[in-house]
């Protein structure tokens, strides 16, 4: 465990930078990224497209390596780790939710969800028991048998949802979760994200350009032109909070 682990984080960035080369550009994703994200809460990464969240969640999750900087996350450093660690952190520690759903078309709910402790070979009985409890968290117990098709918008991301705790991972990365629902929908999802973030222990980090995130999230990091310029905390209660950060 490293000496950087911070009781109260689960995530710690240091001078995060990111560029990528474009022709004979330079492009500069991200710029120097310093950010804490508490245990615990829900927090949201918002910005313009191009200001560098998704680039920001990525490499927070192992999916991409920073140019320059460091990163810890639940006290782990990831400069340095080989594919094959990346691989079981994320595999155990991190749960992943996209825009686009994600789901195999012809596997029922039950059936996404599971897949993980498939890969993962859990036992028969645990996998079944743990598919149980995430689409009963999700609410989505009587739609286990369906296929995705058969299945809203909101349902398939209820289902991505599940399948992303159904490892009980301490963090889940959301990235652009209710990009393609409606506003209702998405309210929903959002709605969904607290309660699992007070019910399940888990801390959630989603990107997002929806301000309407503000009512439900606990604290919000905004990025321009790759730059944190502003950490907020919003009115929604945190249990057991921390030392808020200045507005």
């Amino acid at each position: 465990m490293s000496d950087n682990k911070q009781p109260g984080s689960i995530v710690k960035t240091q001078g995060v930078t990111r560029t990528f080369q474009v022709g004979g550009n330079v492009v500069h994703a991200l710029r120097g990224i310093d950010m804490e994200v508490p245990r615990g809460i829900f927090a949201a990464v918002m910005g313009r497209s191009g200001s560098g969240k998704t680039t920001l969640l990525n490499i927070i999750g192992g999916l991409d390596h920073a140019t320059a900087g460091k990163i810890w996350v639940d006290g782990h450093p990831l400069d340095g780790l080989s594919e094959h660690r990346l691989t079981l952190m994320r595999r155990h520690l991190i749960g992943f939710v996209f825009q686009s759903f994600a789901l195999l078309p012809t596997f029922s709910a039950a059936e996404n969800v599971e897949l993980p402790l498939r890969i993962a070979r859990y036992s028969r009985h645990e996998r079944s028991e743990r598919v149980k409890r995430a689409l009963g968290v999700v609410g989505l117990t009587r739609w286990a048998g369906h296929r995705p098709h058969e299945l809203s918008g909101g349902q398939q991301q209820r289902v991505a949802i599940a399948r992303a705790l159904v490892t009980r991972p301490a963090l889940i990365l959301a990235d652009e979760p209710t990009g393609e629902l409606d506003s209702v929908t998405g309210r929903g999802i959002m709605q969904l994200f607290q309660h699992i973030v007070q019910e399940q222990g888990v801390t959630i980090l989603m990107v997002t350009h929806d301000p309407t995130v503000e009512e439900y999230a606990h604290r919000v990091y905004e990025l321009r032109d790759g730059e944190i310029f502003r950490i907020h905390d919003t009115e929604v209660p945190w249990l057991g909070a921390p030392e808020p950060v200045a507005a």
